[in-house]
């Protein structure tokens, strides 16, 4: 009796303490990048729990508002331009925004497909997400069609494998994004509906 009710209390406060250390994180990386300059502490002269927060969003949307317009691009291309010149950071900032322009572009197509895939091994199967093509030299060294798949890890999908497998090996599923991330992270505890049963 003691144990069942321990593991149905676990079950309530495990979800609700990681979402909290998540957010955490989240906020705490957020506001780090504020200067004490601009701290609540510097300009009001005392603490405001989550001002740096906002602080960051509210520079976030004025520079996405700013560069929506013709003197923003033109500017951001000059920005970008200047930081193409120097040899280290060109290649951690273009690799970075090569990324990040892929996931986050609205109508891009990176993480917008759960997929089957054999790994590691013939018989065993993995959830993965199509990430998009190969492309260049390696596309035309690789025989036939190719896609990009990134495989995440349980439970932690932050962390995973990319693979180039044949399109023909790669099994597409009618799931959500979401719904595959969920049965990753609960190791296959919270199994997805089929989209042919309904919720």
């Amino acid at each position: 009796m003691f144990k069942r009710y321990f593991i149905t209390g676990l079950l309530i406060w495990i979800p609700l303490v990681i979402t909290v250390w998540v957010i955490d994180v989240v906020v705490s990386t957020f506001e780090a990048v504020v200067p004490t300059m601009l701290s609540s502490e510097s300009l009001f002269g005392r603490h405001i729990p989550g001002f740096s927060f906002a602080l960051v969003v509210v520079v976030i949307l004025a520079t996405g508002i700013f560069a929506a317009n013709l003197l923003g691009r033109k500017l951001l291309e000059v920005w970008e331009g200047l930081l193409g010149r120097i040899p280290l950071v060109r290649s951690i900032y273009t690799s970075v925004k090569q990324v990040s322009d892929t996931v986050l572009a609205p109508n891009g197509q990176a993480f917008r497909k759960a997929v089957l895939v054999q790994y590691p091994r013939q018989g065993s199967w993995s959830i993965g997400f199509l990430t998009g093509a190969p492309g260049g030299e390696i596309a035309a060294r690789l025989p036939g069609e190719h896609v990009s798949v990134y495989l995440p890890t349980t439970p932690n999908p932050t962390s995973g494998f990319f693979l180039m497998m044949p399109r023909s090996d790669v099994i597409e599923l009618g799931m959500t994004v979401d719904a595959a991330l969920k049965y990753i992270v609960s190791m296959g505890v919270v199994a997805p509906v089929h989209p042919a049963r309904g919720n």
